[in-house]
């Protein structure tokens, strides 16, 4: 369940801060930007439900999800194919999610 709560708050992240991103880069309409802040307080709320006891943990661990979300979405809304650096690193970042994920606590 984790994983499919940070996967969605990644999909809310990327497109609020595409929302401003198309907003001052794109020259699209300011209103872009009322369903960009929704997003991203769906996204800061979704995090809130990740089943941990630290909230620096939670964001740390996301990190990784959140580099494989953006390449994805780099991938399909911008139609750029990632490269072997671009995946290589994603697989990097994963290994460390999974560290801070599934590493014995005391």
């Amino acid at each position: 369940m984790t994983y499919i709560i940070y996967a969605a708050a990644a999909l809310f992240e990327i497109a609020g801060c595409f929302a401003f991103w198309a907003w001052l880069r794109m020259a699209k309409p300011i209103w872009w930007l009322a369903p960009g802040m929704v997003s991203l307080a769906l996204f800061a709320w979704l995090l809130t439900l990740v089943p941990s006891e630290a909230a620096g943990r939670t964001f740390a661990a996301y990190g990784g999800i959140y580099i494989v979300a953006s390449l994805i979405w780099l991938w399909l809304v911008e139609h750029r194919v990632p490269d072997r650096w671009d995946i290589s690193g994603a697989i990097v970042c994963l290994a460390g999610t999974a560290i801070i994920l599934f590493a014995p606590r005391s």
